[in-house]
């Protein structure tokens, strides 16, 4: 019965694309092979027209504000889904204009976006006056048309000097991939083969290059759709054995999404359905999806060295027996600094109060406010005295973040938080990812961690789950960052790609080579990273991942696994210590077993 009643609740599902709540969606008319064959008819007939300022595809993501406007396009929602999984895009019917409010008033509803992607197809362009809104607003903003139908449609854009992507194909797929091409997702390969107009003529069209994430069905990868179906089944008993209340996997393979799937509740009460775009706290892959990014990029820049020591860069670890500790060391976990300091054991109740003021500014969570300076009086203090007690053997030790947070901070200027969002995140279009989701997304869209009775006596959602990230205000090089799995997935196909993502170089490839690599005797791991385990009978991160295979787990319950050798990125995501800790979702091995039928999928294929 329990079997049943899981199989029978509502999951939100992405395999490439979104599949959304209604009968034509449920039974969306291209699967499996059939979504390939159509995928290619589609690209032979799309063409990129006007797009010599090379608009197209767009950059610069963290400088746009995008508005994606359509008409009578039946696959709008298609279209707009992809888009927004490049970046955040608003849509706007522009049918709602046409009667007591007019195209004039669109425009000046769009007054604040500088990027405007206008859909149509032959009957929206026998109305002169959309014609003429796309001319207008072409003055003052960035505007690209997205074209479904015939040559006819086409020919009265002749006096449009903005770029058109025209597909004459019209069904869900063109839909998709004329999103996806904005963005490079795919490339546009052809040209027109045809006499439209003397601004259209034969031979005419602009070529592009793949830069971004694709999103598409695994047989485009050389899997098939049903032999990922194990993962429904490992997902589905995780939740049958309350190993947590719900999850999100993602797959991606040679540089396309092909496997996105939400699962189960944000809770047991089973009142609010995991969904793809939901916020989790990842836990300790913020060491290597924030600190150790920001390590690879001033290295690049000079402005770090591995082999230099804690005492060069932070005074006050001069006089303590940090001072000589490599940030190589650090990194490896091997410099013998503890797993942790003591938390909200050490905290008094002279330390915190339930409402802020100049004298307790520190938000820990609702109703908990730490005075000012505990981190640099009590915490950092701590740290600093903290013994070196195994030096050259590994340890794992969250305070090795907590260092090179201190580090980065003190190289830069700037806190570690606003360092990342600017030098990664925005730019790479990663709309959720970062620290203190809650001054940025509503509690809804932020799965719940731990229910904690003891100390801070409050459901922590949106809050950090880690005790010490918590006391230093949220942001911390150990834990404290959110992100969905999209996010991730372009974060880690930017690493896959030694670097760069997008058309722009983030850390150059022999530093991405060199991070990633093995470093020492004594431990399998890199620089921050995780690493394949060559103790064979750990099967870790999963019985068949290679031998070059990097990321990290986090205590929430997550994981992201890169493994170069099969060009494949996997993301699981999931709050395995709501309400309570618990220890089923390792000791079940479910995020391996799902690692493993991806494997087994791959295998398959070749």
């Amino acid at each position: 019965m329990l079997r049943n009643r899981w199989r029978l609740s509502p999951i939100i599902v992405l395999t490439g694309f979104i599949l959304f709540n209604s009968a034509c969606a449920q039974n969306p008319p291209f699967t499996g092979q059939a979504y390939v064959n159509e995928e290619k008819l589609v690209e032979k007939s799309t063409v990129l027209l006007n797009n010599a300022s090379y608009l197209i595809p767009l950059q610069n993501l963290e400088q746009l504000k995008v508005a994606s406007i359509h008409f009578s396009n039946v696959y709008a929602r298609n279209f707009d889904s992809l888009l927004n999984k490049y970046t955040k895009v608003t849509s706007y019917n522009g049918s709602d204009y046409t009667g007591m409010k007019s195209l004039d008033d669109l425009s000046s509803d769009l007054k604040f976006y500088n990027t405007l992607v206008v859909q149509v197809n032959d009957a929206d362009l026998n109305n002169p006056l959309l014609l003429n809104f796309i001319n207008t607003n072409q003055k003052v903003k960035n505007v690209i048309v997205a074209l479904f139908g015939s040559n006819v449609g086409l020919a009265k854009l002749t006096n449009t000097a903005v770029p058109v992507i025209w597909s004459q194909r019209v069904n869900p797929v063109s839909a998709f991939y004329s999103a996806q091409a904005i963005f490079g997702g795919v490339a546009v390969t052809q040209k027109l083969t045809r006499y439209v107009s003397p601004l259209y003529n034969t031979g005419m069209g602009f070529v592009t290059n793949k830069i971004r994430l694709q999103y598409t069905v695994p047989e485009d990868a050389g899997m098939s759709t049903s032999s990922l179906t194990g993962i429904d089944n490992i997902a589905i008993e995780a939740m049958q054995e309350q190993a947590t209340p719900g999850c999100v996997v993602l797959v991606a393979r040679d540089g396309k999404v092909i496997f996105n799937k939400a699962y189960g509740y944000h809770t047991y009460s089973k009142t609010m359905p995991d969904k793809l775009t939901d916020i989790f706290d990842v836990a300790s892959m913020t060491k290597i999806s924030a600190t150790t990014m920001e390590a690879m990029q001033l290295t690049d820049q000079g402005k770090l060295n591995v082999d230099s020591t804690l005492g060069y860069y932070l005074p006050q670890a001069r006089k303590t027996n940090k001072n000589d500790l490599s940030v190589r060391e650090v990194l490896e976990h091997q410099a013998g600094l503890i797993p942790d300091i003591p938390t909200f054991d050490k905290v008094k109740p002279t330390d915190h109060t339930s409402d802020s003021s100049a004298f307790y500014p520190t938000k820990v969570n609702e109703n908990y406010f730490l005075r000012k300076d505990y981190f640099k009086d009590v915490m950092w203090t701590e740290m600093l005295n903290s013994p070196v007690k195994t030096r050259g053997q590994y340890v794992y030790s969250d305070l090795s973040m907590c260092f090179m947070q201190q580090v980065e901070e003190t190289v830069t200027a700037t806190p570690l938080n606003v360092y990342v969002q600017k030098q990664f995140y925005d730019p790479l279009g990663m709309q959720t990812a970062g620290f203190l989701p809650l001054y940025r997304f509503s509690v809804d869209q932020i799965i719940p961690t731990e229910d904690d009775k003891k100390d801070r006596h409050a459901l922590l959602d949106g809050y950090v789950h880690d005790p010490t990230a918590a006391l230093m205000g949220g942001v911390a090089g150990h834990a404290g960052l959110f992100a969905s799995a999209n996010d991730l997935a372009i974060l880690y196909q930017m690493m896959l790609n030694r670097g760069t993502y997008g058309g722009v170089e983030y850390i150059k490839s022999a530093t991405v080579d060199k991070f990633t690599a093995k470093q020492s005797n004594v431990s399998r791991r890199g620089l921050g990273f995780d690493r394949w385990d060559p103790m064979v009978d750990h099967h870790y991160p999963s019985k068949l991942a290679s031998t070059e295979s990097y990321g990290h787990t986090g205590f929430t319950g997550t994981c992201v696994w890169v493994d170069p050798k099969y060009n494949l990125v996997y993301i699981f995501l999931s709050n395995r210590v709501h309400p309570n800790v618990s220890s089923k979702l390792s000791s079940l091995n479910i995020r391996p077993r799902i690692q493993d039928v991806i494997y087994e999928a791959i295998q398959k294929g070749m």
